[in-house]
């Protein structure tokens, strides 16, 4: 008698077992019947890091402590908006940390920001070698560079922490002058309808705050960065000077902004941000781009790990209320919330 129960036992535990793996492999593409079965070489459950910044985004009113970074809530919104996740890479996390935690994303967000030194410098470094290492072993793994990011990159590949040239670009919607000689059809810019890229050299449909730059002569003089990024755009100061504002790396899906595409649907702090309708197409048309570049990602990593690392763990914190900086932003005290 027991060992039949034993028996049954094992059996509906064998039969449960089989029918969960079944639900969890065929959750992705089991689609109704008459409906076309979505490409299986793509990952329709991204999620994208984003590496936090230090202080609490908002000049110490809300913690006016060190020991603190944030995330603005508007990267995690721009993610979001194209379909992914977001898992908060804390700058301050120790290397086995982040290198977990890079094991659980399908790319990574390097964002705006100020800090150019010490440990966040490192971390941004660390983690760009992780990115070609994985695009070196065949794991499609995208990085989108955002104005400080953009810096930071340059100041990397060009193995020259003083290759930045200063700009007067504090807080201004700009255009985007397009290389003539490149071909945009397989960057950030290819699924731009054509009037949109034509509104986006006329019209000021992005916001710049950068008081550091790169000039075009500059780029193309150092034969680091002009072998590794392909110049896509440029843009000018409030002096008439010309920078580079949009990279595209030649070999790896990497693209780096000196702008932010992130502002003008999330963030309503300033004057200068511009919110029409073109406005926010780019926010949504560059987040597609990027996400669109995560699904690529053979990575499906423990969705118990994922969901247990995702910012959803944490609280965002209204920070508009002074009428400036960032309308929303993550506060993170020390290491992250983990399980890994």
């Amino acid at each position: 008698m027991s060992n039949y129960f034993l028996i049954c036992v094992l059996t509906i535990s064998l039969f449960v077992a089989v029918v969960a793996t079944a639900i969890e492999s065929s959750s992705e593409l089991s689609v109704p019947a008459g409906c076309p079965v979505p490409d299986p070489r793509l990952n329709y459950r991204p999620v994208i890091g984003i590496v936090s910044h230090p202080g609490d985004g908002a000049s110490g009113r809300i913690v006016n402590s060190t020991s603190v970074s944030y995330i603005a809530a508007s990267y995690v919104k721009f993610v979001e908006s194209a379909g992914a996740r977001v898992i908060p890479l804390l700058f301050e996390d120790s290397p086995q940390v982040l290198n977990q935690k890079l094991n659980l994303v399908n790319g990574v967000i390097f964002p705006g920001g100020w800090a150019k030194k010490g440990k966040y410098f490192e971390t941004i470094k660390a983690i760009f070698k992780k990115v070609l290492e994985k695009n070196d072993a065949d794991e499609h793994f995208p990085l989108l560079a955002i104005n400080l990011g953009f810096e930071l990159l340059m100041m990397i590949v060009s193995k020259d922490n003083n290759i930045l040239e200063k700009f007067s670009v504090s807080n201004q919607a700009s255009k985007l002058h397009f290389v003539e000689t490149v071909n945009i059809e397989d960057t950030v810019f290819g699924r731009f309808p054509p009037t949109l890229l034509k509104k986006l050299s006329k019209e000021c449909l992005v916001l710049q705050r950068n008081k550091y730059g790169l000039s075009p002569e500059k780029f193309q003089a150092n034969d680091d960065l002009s072998s590794f990024f392909i110049m896509l755009t440029t843009s000018t100061d409030t002096r008439n000077k010309v920078f580079v504002s949009t990279l595209q790396a030649e070999n790896y899906p990497i693209t780096a902004l000196q702008w932010h595409p992130e502002k003008s649907a999330f963030e309503w702090g300033s004057s200068a941000i511009p919110h029409s309708e073109d406005a926010v197409q780019v926010t949504q048309l560059v987040a597609n781009y990027f996400v669109s570049e995560a699904r690529k990602s053979s990575n499906k990593p423990d969705a118990q790990k994922v969901l247990d690392n995702l910012i959803y763990n944490y609280s965002p914190t209204y920070s508009g209320n002074a009428g400036k900086g960032y309308d929303e932003v993550y506060i993170f005290n020390g290491p992250a919330l983990s399980s890994l």
